[in-house]
Formats: C-alpha cells, sequence, structure tokens
C-alpha cells in the first residue's frame, strides 16, 4: 500500500504562531472532564497538572498504580477546580482498557477531552503485550484505537469532544508492516516505534473523517513533543547489555532534550485551542525544541487508503466496532 494522498484543506494544521504560546494561554478549562492516559511522569503528568491549573476535572489513567498516586499529590496542589482522580489502565492489556472504559462510561457524564498520551519505546522482541502484541504497536497504537472506542459514547455526551493523540518525530521513519504489523519474523525495535507513531497519524486522521462523516461534533487531532526529557527513554527492565546501551542512550538524549514542560506545550495547544481544526498536527516550532506551531508529518500519514486498512486491522485485533449516532 503506497498510495499517498496530499492534505484535504479542511484538515489544515494550525497557522504558524506568531509568539510564544505557554500555559498561560490555556483557556479557562472549568466544567471540563479530561482523560490523560500515562498521567504518572512526564509529558502527562506536565499536560495534567496544566489542565488542572485551569479548572479541569483531571483523570489520570495511569498502569502505575504507586507512581500515580504520588503524581496525584502534584496534580492536586496545582488544581483549581475538581479534584484529580486516578483511573488504572494498562494499555498493554485490552481486558484493563475495557474495565477502565466502563467505569467511565458508567458515571453518565461526557468526557470533554482524551489524550492519548501515554507510550513506550524501542522495547526489545521479547516484550509483549498481555494479549499477544507487539508492545510498542500495541501499547501506543492498539490500546489507544481501543479506548478511544470504548469511550466514544462518554465523549459524543460531551458538547465539543476532542481527541488528541500524540506521535513523535521517529513517525518520519514509519512505515505500518503490513504482512507482520506485530514484527514476530523480524523484530527491528526502531521501526517497530516508528510503525507505531505512524499509526497514531493514520488513527487520526481516520477518526476526524468518520466522526465527520457520522455528522458528529468530535475533533481528532494530533501532537508531537519534539525531543524531551522523559521516562520513555528508560531501559524498561531490560539487563547486561541492552541496558548499559539504554542508559547511554537516555544520558544522551537528556543532555540535548528541552523540559518535559516544553514538550507539553504541543498537545496542550492542541488540547485547548478553540476552533482548532480536525486532523490538524502540532509539534515544536523547530521539530526538535520550540514553542509550538503546525508539525509536518510523514506523506504517508496522508493516505486514505493506508489510514482505512489501519482501522480495520485495529478492528480485528481489538475487537473493537466504533458505533456512532
Amino acid at each position: 500500500m503506497t498510495e499517498v494522498q496530499s492534505a484535504p484543506t479542511d484538515t489544515a494544521t494550525p497557522p504558524f504562531l506568531p509568539r510564544r504560546w505557554t500555559t498561560a494561554d490555556i483557556p479557562d478549562q472549568q466544567g471540563r472532564t479530561a482523560v490523560v492516559t500515562g498521567a504518572n511522569s512526564g509529558l502527562g503528568l506536565r499536560t495534567a497538572e496544566a489542565l488542572a491549573a485551569k479548572g479541569a476535572h483531571v483523570i489520570m489513567a495511569c498502569r502505575n498504580e504507586l507512581k500515580a498516586a504520588a503524581a496525584l499529590e502534584s496534580v492536586f496542589a496545582a488544581a483549581t477546580g475538581p479534584k484529580p482522580e486516578v483511573l488504572p489502565l494498562d494499555l498493554a492489556d485490552l481486558s484493563s482498557v475495557r474495565r477502565a472504559a466502563d467505569h467511565l462510561d458508567m458515571r453518565g457524564a461526557g468526557i470533554d477531552l482524551l489524550i492519548n498520551n501515554a507510550g513506550v519505546m524501542a522495547l526489545p522482541r521479547s516484550i509483549r503485550t498481555a494479549d499477544g502484541f507487539d508492545a510498542q504497536f500495541g501499547t501506543n497504537h492498539l490500546g489507544h484505537y481501543a479506548l478511544t472506542g470504548l469511550l466514544l459514547p462518554a465523549l459524543l455526551r460531551a458538547e465539543a469532544p476532542r481527541v488528541v493523540t500524540i506521535s513523535s518525530v521517529a513517525a518520519w521513519g514509519g512505515f505500518i508492516n503490513w504482512s507482520d504489523p506485530n514484527w514476530r519474523v523480524l523484530h527491528l525495535r526502531w521501526l517497530a516505534y516508528s510503525q507505531s507513531k505512524l499509526a497514531n497519524l493514520l488513527f487520526t486522521a481516520e477518526l476526524h473523517r468518520r466522526a465527520r462523516a457520522a455528522g458528529t461534533r468530535l475533533t481528532a487531532v494530533a501532537a508531537h513533543p519534539g525531543l524531551s526529557s522523559t521516562h520513555l527513554y528508560d531501559s524498561d527492565g531490560e539487563k547486561g547489555v541492552g541496558a548499559r546501551l539504554a542508559a547511554a542512550q537516555q544520558r544522551m538524549i537528556f543532555s540535548l532534550a528541552q523540559s518535559d514542560r516544553m514538550g507539553a506545550l504541543p498537545q496542550l495547544y492542541a488540547a485547548t485551542t478553540p476552533g482548532l481544526r480536525g486532523n490538524s498536527y502540532v509539534g515544536p516550532a523547530f521539530e526538535a525544541f520550540g514553542y509550538p506551531r503546525r508539525a509536518l508529518r510523514n506523506p504517508l500519514a496522508y493516505s486514505r487508503l493506508q489510514a482505512g486498512a489501519l482501522w480495520r486491522m485495529s478492528e480485528r485485533l481489538t475487537d473493537v466496532h466504533y458505533e456512532w449516532p
């Protein structure tokens, strides 16, 4: 599948920002409910803090409950509105995704903002999800695809719901390995990571297209943090040579990267800017660092053929089918 289409005019990214956009520019979020995955550290934690500081009711969907409990104190200290909450969620386990979505849907309230932030990077082949998927494809894409679909009824109860999915500059090197998307035959960890980040962009484009076709008010947009200091670069339990290489890589990246507070700005801009068009893509001004502006994307991310095919694959692998009104 190599068909690529140019970006349609109604999915334009935001224009160049004439000045530095910061958290001070976030509009009042009182009365809004925001679900942030991976909010126990890094970009997710900074995003949760910023939204809570503007009055949003923040639900921190996290895998590690001990880390989440510590992060909750930080978000609570920043909050000016409802008390933030922690929701157990392991995106690498579809049963956990269903439990979390059921818990949120049973409340009967709308979800104004879903930020698909959590992710893993460059994990070894031996790490698989509970459902047998490659850990990166399963967590970064399939888990968020399933969560968004299962939360669709709650999202559509909101007046103007928005889904923000976090990609990466690594998407530039990505392609969908259609014959082996879970990399069982030949596992190349960085290509597997790039595939998952391209999948985030294809998912965003197709979600926007389907939401518009169904006549809903849901907006789907994407963002990337550039090169930012987060725990995404940890070795995640590797031993021996792999652990030493991961540690060296982490030290090198940390020496070059911008802070997680700066890295969170593009996703906060994407989440809170009024009137942002569907399928917008926001990143740092200089790709690796800087204040938010429109971001360029891998040309494959414009392919409706690939976006549709990935959606159907995701339906088949997760058994989650979006129910539009």
